[in-house]
């Protein structure tokens, strides 16, 4: 079964997306399989990484922005903004595609994981995630 999240961003950051990936595997009636999610853009990735405090998400974009910067001199494809080939390069470095086995009905995420759309533009917008639910029966 495939599903298609639409999600809103507010530009460069990290979106808990966790609970709405649930909610698909739920609708799905899938108890037991594989989830798989991409992400149909290439500025922008996906990210399994700990959800209980804010200062890892902050730190990831820090050291990202740090390894990745604005207005490098090497760019030439700088027709769409300063922050949209540093974007390109974030998302290669980064994953445009999770997956993930699901057991009783649920995501097998560790205590401290969530699942993150990481935006890599400033811009606001929209983006779509892919949603895949394979049943293993």
């Amino acid at each position: 079964m495939n599903m298609t999240l639409k999600l809103t961003v507010g530009g460069q950051g990290l979106y808990d997306i966790t609970h709405k990936v649930s909610d698909c595997v739920q609708s799905s009636g899938v108890i037991e399989g594989l989830v798989t999610l991409f992400i149909r853009h290439t500025s922008a990735s996906l990210l399994i990484q700990e959800n209980a405090d804010p200062s890892v998400q902050r730190d990831l974009e820090a050291w990202l922005n740090r390894l990745v910067p604005e207005d490098d001199g090497l760019y030439t494809h700088t027709l769409e903004g300063p922050d949209d080939m540093p974007a390109h390069i974030k998302s290669a470095l980064t994953a445009c595609s999770l997956s993930l086995p699901l057991n009783d009905g649920s995501l097998m995420l560790g205590t401290w994981q969530g699942i993150y759309l990481w935006e890599h533009r400033h811009h606001r917008g929209d983006r779509e995630v892919v949603v895949s639910v394979l049943s293993s029966r």
